[in-house]
């Protein structure tokens, strides 16, 4: 094996994060180290406001830390400037939130197909990613559901599907299943280990659920901004690698191999993806042309980038919050979001 197969793919070293307030420096954070090789599914746990959260996003690009350095596939992205972090990011990391996040008056497939819009894929390849992502998550029949219209294990796995469309290196989750009852739960950790062991996606988790931690092969503790790595919880119960297997096994035979629907992105030392990276500097514009944006302005946007007329008398109208039935209506009811 060479050096360069062995390196991790994920270094955080001696990082520090404190934020100010006023003349106060509140330190979150302290003298942080961690390494993660390719194909890791590692658990982040420990009490509210122990820095779980921050590390999280570190490690994603949407932070900075006040010291150290972050390196993620050869990449130091803690010295990166503003716009090639964003760039970075919309290329190389997956976001699972546990609110889900998702557009209200976009449909399922709408949803998943956003981050493409960063990208140079034609709208037809872009709808062919999104339908291979949603067939992994096993919602092939649900693409035409708005996010009213799906339970809440739907909704989160509609942003996986979301968080694996462009093929990102890392795939960092915020409580993934902090919003969700015991058996959509499953369902998710169920599909996170699945996308690890089957597809070798490499997953950073934040949780508190000592569950969720269990599916993961690595458990480290954070307490008051401290790092340690030791031996799992009394409540908390790794799987073995052969539990591992055969519950992969067990979602394979639910929703089908990933070979069947995932489209993978194109080598990128290919000559047409060298191409496509030197014609892809607007996408850094893009990338952070949604801040600030209206719910209104982001459609008017995907319109305009997409070549569609603005539809006449277009408009989003709120409605009332109403308890989730629980049976979701069937899709093609009018969008009263």
């Amino acid at each position: 094996m060479t050096d360069a197969a062995a390196a991790p793919l994920i270094v955080v070293d001696q990082v520090s994060k404190s934020y100010r307030r006023d003349a106060l420096e509140i330190p979150v954070l302290t003298d942080v180290n961690l390494s993660l090789q390719a194909g890791e599914f590692i658990a982040l746990m420990g009490p509210s406001g122990s820095g779980k959260t921050t590390l999280l996003n570190l490690i994603a690009g949407l932070d900075q830390p006040t010291r150290g350095r972050i390196v993620v596939g050869g990449e130091v992205i803690s010295t990166l400037a503003e716009d090639d972090l964003a760039e970075w990011r919309s290329e190389s990391v997956g976001l699972i939130f546990q609110l889900y996040n998702l557009i209200p008056v976009m449909t399922a497939l709408e949803n998943v197909e956003l981050p493409l819009f960063l990208t140079e894929l034609s709208r037809r390849e872009r709808r062919e990613h999104a339908r291979a992502a949603l067939k992994i998550v096993g919602l092939s029949d649900r693409m035409d559901h708005y996010p009213r219209q799906l339970s809440g294990g739907q909704e989160q796995r509609v942003a996986i599907a979301r968080a694996l469309v462009t093929d990102p290196v890392i795939l960092v989750a915020d409580e993934p299943t902090g919003d969700l009852d015991a058996k959509s739960a499953d369902e998710i950790l169920r599909l996170l280990d699945r996308l690890n062991t089957e597809f070798g996606k490499t997953i950073v988790m934040v949780t508190h659920d000592p569950k969720a931690a269990g599916c993961a092969r690595t458990l480290v503790h954070l307490d008051k901004g401290v790092l340690r790595r030791e031996p799992p919880a009394a409540d908390v119960h790794l799987l073995s690698p052969r539990a591992r297997r055969e519950r992969a096994a067990e979602a394979t035979a639910q929703y089908g191999p990933f070979s069947e629907g995932f489209i993978a992105v194109s080598d990128p030392d290919s000559p047409e993806e060298k191409e496509r990276a030197m014609r892809r500097s607007w996408a850094r514009e893009a990338a952070l042309g949604f801040e600030g944006l209206s719910l209104n302005e982001v459609v008017d946007l995907m319109k305009r980038l997409e070549g569609v007329a603005e539809a006449p008398g277009f408009e989003i109208r709120r409605r009332e919050a109403t308890p989730r039935s629980a049976d979701p209506p069937a899709p093609g009811g009018p969008r009263t979001e």
